[in-house]
This record gives structure tokens, C-alpha cells and sequence, in this order.
């Protein structure tokens, strides 16, 4: 049907984008100018991609009931474009100058978008599946980016077994249960699971899902891969690493949560609640031990995971709201400080230990001061977005009767304020080492950086617009919780 065909427009214009810039690699060889044409035909499929959800009105299911076209998939479809163009204009000048500025990047790149897209809108095991291992395959090329790099080579082998081991514990919970309920639909699947002879064969399946899906979010217990991987990354792939696989998988997730019966919640609740304090308290008290910024932004994002996995247990009260709003800051100071760290890089090494720090607010004061906004927003202070964020997730988990966790999640918020302090006092309140030359970002970059700044100001003083909208994207599902 010519619906169906526009429902899935956004993930065949990233399909053709990646194998369009394949093609033209192959064909252009090293022809100079070559690698500034495909990164704009990345770019221009990544903008496309998020102007086609605004285009299309949203419909049912498509795709035989595989793929959800509603208003809440476009939106992530919509947000997972934009982090994709800001990870492409981020990305632009750093790929260039080390040198693998190319189709393989930018259409792996593509491809990877488009599994994360699937992830976010699947209604079927099997497409859930299917963009999951996409964007994971991706994502293991994308951080050995770097010919000759021990540190990425190093990186992606680590998340490479670690991720095939997650994947088939993953992939037998999915079997086991589509043995129990008979079903690959994912809301028919979990709401199957009720008080009977399968429970307990149900909620193992359920179980190993989570552990599953709980490596890839950098769940404690299963998050040991991320400090080690995300500092051998190139820091574009580390910010699409953790900005825009994580958004995709908690959109999942969320489905999850409302389509599961209220049997199995029961029984799930509890493992959650342990999983959530212990992801916030392992990730921000690791944090400030940290001499090295990527590793220190790695265990603050595990935190960050935390307070997303603790409005997860709160979102049958009514928390999907606030966790989405939070999904949207988390990709946006996320995705700038890690970039920034590239952009303030030389054409070595990513700039990484607190001493490399010392005196950019000075020598390299729009930049530095990106950067801070960024930190700031991460550690939860006004007028940011990470402020406005982490106050509604918290009011949405008490209301949801989560006292104690949210309790626990507002003293690791505090702990969380001194490992960002670390990097602000370095930036500020040190001199330079010694006169270096400074890297030249770019105009892509400075112009990513300039959007990073105003959107998560705008999200923390004036968020009434996206609040407006995500209550009514929230009732679509309100029927389910």
C-alpha cells in the first residue's frame, strides 16, 4: 500500500544514503574532493531521513505488524536523524585530519542509523533483532575506523566478543520465549506471560533479554566494556556510541515495560530497582576516581543510565514523559561533550588526561565553554536542560512510589557534581602546561557545537513545547500501561 511505502521512507532513504556512498566509493577510488562529496550525501540522507518522519502523517502498524509507524517511532526516528547529522558535522574535520574520512565511515555510519531506527520502532522480535545486530556490526567497524590504531583496533575487538556473547544470550531469551507464548509480536509476546506452568520459563526468557539489552545500555552488572572502549574510540564514534544506541534501545525498552503483563512486572520490578542503584552508584562513584576525561565520561554516562533505568520502574505511573524528554538532553550533552573532546584534539591521540585540560578555557574559549555547558547539563545544574531533565525524571519516580531508590539517586546526582568539577577546574582554574598548537575544529564543527549550546539551554529554560508534545505522544500508550 502506498502508506506502507511512506511509513518506511525514512529507513530506505538511510538504506539507499549508505549504499549510494558504497557504490561511489568503490567507483571514485582516491579521487581528490571525493571524501567532502560523501560526507555531504551522508549528511544530506541523515537530515532527509528526520524530514521524512515530519512529512509522513503517522499510521498503524507496517510491514505486516513488524514495524510501528506511529507518532512515538517517528519521533525517535526524527531524533536518531539529528544525532546522526550532529555526529557527521562533529566528525567532518577529525575523520579528515586522521585520515578515514570515507565511504567506509560515512556509509557505516548510515547503517548504523538505520539499525538504530529499526530497534526504536519494532513491533516484532524479529525486526528488533535485526536492527540490533545491524547497528552492533556497525558500531564495531565504526570504532576501528583508524587504520594503525592500537587503542581503536584494541577497543573494538573488546566490544566485538563481548557484544557476540551478549547477543546469544540475547537471542536464546527471544527463542525461549517465542517457545512459551508461540508469538514473535512483541506485545502480544509479553503480554502473554501470565500466572501459569510458563511463568517461570517466561521470566528467564525475560531475564536474558535483559541481560541482553542490559550490555548494551552499560547496566551494572554489565557495563565493564564501556570505560575501555569508549577511550579507544574515535570521539565521534563515542558519541554516537552512547547517544544514539542508547536512545534507540530505551525506546525499546519502553515498549517492553508497558506491553508486559502485570504478572510478570510483578516478578521484574525488583531486579530492575537493584539494577538501577547499582548502575547509578557504580557509574558516579568510579567517575571521580578518573584521571582521564573519556574514561570519566564513560562511567558518567553509566550513571546517566541509572536515572533513565530508575523513571523505566515509574513509567506505568506516567514517567514516559519525563524519560523521553531526558532521552532528548542526554543525546545532546552527550553527544557535545564527547565530540568536543575530538574537536579539541591535535591529529594524534584524543586529548584524554585532566593535565591535556589545563588552560583551554583561555586559549580555546568558545570551545571550552561548550564543553562546560555540557558538563554542567550532565551534572544536573540550572538553567540546563540535565537540570529540568533529572528534576522531572525524580518527580516521576516519586510519584510513581520509588522513594528509596529516587533517594539514592539524588546523593550519587551530588557525588556526580564533583567528577564534572574535575574537567571544569582543569579547563579554568590551571595554567596551560606549555605553548602547543591548537587544532582548527572546522565550520561543521563550530556549527554543531552552536546548536549543542542552544538546545540544551533551550531545553532547561523554556521546554514547555516538548513537554506539550511528548504528554500527548505519552497518551498514545496510556491505554497499554
Amino acid at each position: 500500500m502506498k502508506s506502507d511505502w511512506l511509513a518506511l521512507l525514512p529507513y530506505l532513504i538511510l538504506a539507499a544514503g549508505g549504499t549510494l556512498v558504497f557504490c561511489l566509493g568503490a567507483v571514485g577510488g582516491k579521487r581528490p574532493g571525493l571524501s567532502r562529496v560523501l560526507y555531504l550525501m551522508a549528511l544530506l540522507a541523515a537530515l532527509a531521513a528526520g524530514a521524512a518522519v515530519l512529512a509522513t502523517p503517522p499510521g498503524a502498524l507496517v510491514l505486516g505488524g513488524m514495524l510501528d509507524s506511529s507518532a512515538f517511532a517517528k519521533f525517535f526516528i526524527f531524533l536518531l536523524g539529528a544525532v546522526t547529522a550532529g555526529v557527521l558535522l562533529f566528525g567532518y574535520r577529525y575523520s579528515q585530519v586522521r585520515g578515514f574520512a570515507g565511504d567506509e565511515y560515512y556509509g557505516v555510519l548510515l547503517f548504523a542509523a538505520l539499525g538504530m531506527c529499526l530497534v526504536s520502532a519494532a513491533a516484532h522480535w524479529l525486526i528488533f533483532f535485526l536492527g540490533l545486530e545491524l547497528f552492533s556490526l556497525a558500531l564495531y567497524l565504526l570504532i576501528a575506523a583508524p587504520k594503525g590504531r592500537a587503542g581503536a583496533n584494541e577497543a573494538a575487538i573488546k566490544y566485538f566478543i563481548m557484544g557476540a556473547v551478549a547477543s546469544a544470550v540475547l537471542t536464546f531469551g527471544l527463542a525461549l520465549l517465542y517457545a512459551i507464548t508461540g508469538t514473535l509480536e512483541i506485545r502480544d509476546s509479553l503480554g502473554a506471560i501470565q500466572q501459569s506452568a510458563d511463568l517461570a520459563g517466561g521470566l528467564l526468557a525475560l531475564g536474558l533479554i535483559l541481560v541482553g539489552v542490559g550490555f548494551k545500555l552499560s547496566f551494572a552488572p554489565f557495563h565493564l566494556w564501556t570505560p575501555d572502549v569508549y577511550q579507544g574510540a574515535p570521539a565521534p564514534v563515542t558519541a554516537f556510541l552512547t547517544a544514539g544506541s542508547k536512545v534507540a534501545l530505551f525506546a525499546a525498552l519502553s515498549r517492553f515495560c508497558l506491553y508486559l503483563s502485570p504478572v510478570a512486572w510483578y516478578y521484574c520490578w525488583p531486579a530492575l530497582w537493584i539494577m538501577a542503584a547499582a548502575t547509578m552508584i557504580t557509574g558516579n562513584l568510579t567517575a571521580i576516581y578518573q584521571t582521564q576525561v573519556k574514561r570519566l565520561l564513560a562511567y558518567s554516562s553509566i550513571g546517566q543510565m541509572g536515572y533513565l533505568l530508575m523513571a523505566l520502574l515509574a513509567i506505568k505511573q506516567g514517567a514516559l514523559p519525563a524519560l523521553v524528554f531526558y532521552l532528548v538532553v542526554y543525546s545532546a550533552m552527550d553527544l557535545g561533550a564527547f565530540s568536543l573532546i575530538g574537536a579539541l584534539s591535535d591529529a594524534g591521540e584524543d586529548r584524554d588526561n585532566l593535565e591535556d585540560f589545563r588552560g583551554l578555557g583561555y586559549s580555546r574559549p568558545w570551545w571550552a565553554a561548550v564543553l562546560t555547558i555540557c558538563l554542567i547539563s550532565l551534572a544536573g545544574l540550572p538553567p540546563t536542560g540535565g537540570f529540568l531533565g533529572k528534576l522531572l525524571l525524580f518527580k516521576a519516580v516519586f510519584q510513581g512510589g520509588y522513594l528509596g531508590l529516587g533517594l539514592i539517586g539524588i546523593l550519587t546526582v551530588i557525588i556526580s557534581i564533583f567528577a564534572y568539577l574535575k574537567i571544569g577546574v582543569a579547563l579554568y582554574l590551571r595554567p596551560a602546561t606549555a605553548a602547543e598548537p591548537l587544532p582548527r575544529p572546522g565550520f561543521s564543527a563550530g556549527f554543531a557545537s552552536i546548536l549543542v549550546f542552544l538546545l540544551i539551554f533551550w531545553l532547561g529554560i523554556a521546554p514547555a513545547p516538548l513537554m506539550d508534545y511528548l504528554f500527548r505522544l505519552a497518551s498514545f500508550f496510556a491505554w497499554l500501561s
